[in-house]
């Protein structure tokens, strides 16, 4: 084993922190419960500024379809987005890669509404939203990933199965460059909204480097309920308001401050 390859693994091993075993149990009953806040927090969430009716397509996580994105996604309609799913079945991975098959989605979002689009991806699903906007940054906005593992083995995170999921073919160790592709954030406004107590995720895979296009947003959720807690949709709503050419870090303001962080 080479040096680099030895500095690689060692990395991997310090920095490598599995979700606490408490979190991953409550999952369920924590998404449950948080999706029981929905109708108490309408006062919340009808309180963002509404949209301007540009094109909004939303990624499923692993092992889901569109019918998990389906509450994010009305609600974004209903503040004024045009809203797609994906319309891929059960995400369970892109055998053919990113390029054959999600491109071609944008493209087609792309041409029929003349505008640029933002990417709202969950988990897995935010990884490829953020791989896209590498691709295709002159028909990306921003994007918004919702405990997505991107992280890589800069953060102690070994990506191999998400390079395997998104680009549809495993990568050697060795090869520390692409290995390190994923982290390395896209050329596009990018927010990353992570919970410390997710159970599925670790959270410090889900934080972007600190650029003058990146954001990290923490918020109390599980991993589950990411895509239904109020909170999460709010912070959601919030980055999609802002102008095409306005965008800026997230600064919750008055009581706010206190769902976040």
């Amino acid at each position: 084993m080479d040096r680099q390859t030895q500095e690689h693994s060692g990395t991997r091993r310090r920095g490598l922190r599995p979700p606490n075993l408490l979190y991953f149990l409550l999952e369920g009953p924590r998404a449950m419960a948080e999706a029981s806040t929905l109708l108490p927090s309408l006062p919340l969430l009808r309180s963002v500024a509404a949209g301007d009716g540009h094109p909004v397509l939303v990624l499923p996580g692993f092992t889901a379809s569109d019918d998990s994105t389906r509450v994010l996604r009305e609600y974004l309609r209903n503040r004024g987005y045009a809203v797609h799913g994906w319309k891929l079945g059960r995400n369970m991975g892109l055998p053919d890669g990113v390029e054959q098959r999600l491109m071609a989605r944008v493209l087609d979002l792309h041409q029929r509404h003349g505008r640029k689009l933002s990417l709202v991806g969950w988990s897995l699903g935010g990884i490829y939203a953020r791989e896209l906007a590498r691709l295709m940054p002159d028909k990306i906005r921003q994007v918004i990933t919702l405990g997505s593992p991107f992280g890589g083995n800069a953060r102690g995170h070994h990506v191999g199965w998400a390079h395997r999921m998104v680009f549809g073919e495993d990568v050697s160790p060795r090869d520390y460059h692409r290995l390190n592709q994923l982290a390395a954030p896209p050329p596009v406004p990018s927010t990353a909204i992570f919970s410390r107590s997710d159970g599925i995720a670790g959270w410090r895979a889900c934080i972007e480097a600190e650029t003058d296009l990146t954001d990290n947003i923490e918020v109390r959720s599980s991993h589950c309920g990411l895509g239904f807690n109020p909170v999460v949709l709010y912070a959601i709503a919030d980055r999609l308001a802002l102008a095409e050419d306005g965008w800026q870090p997230f600064e919750p303001r008055g009581l706010h401050r206190l769902l976040f962080g």
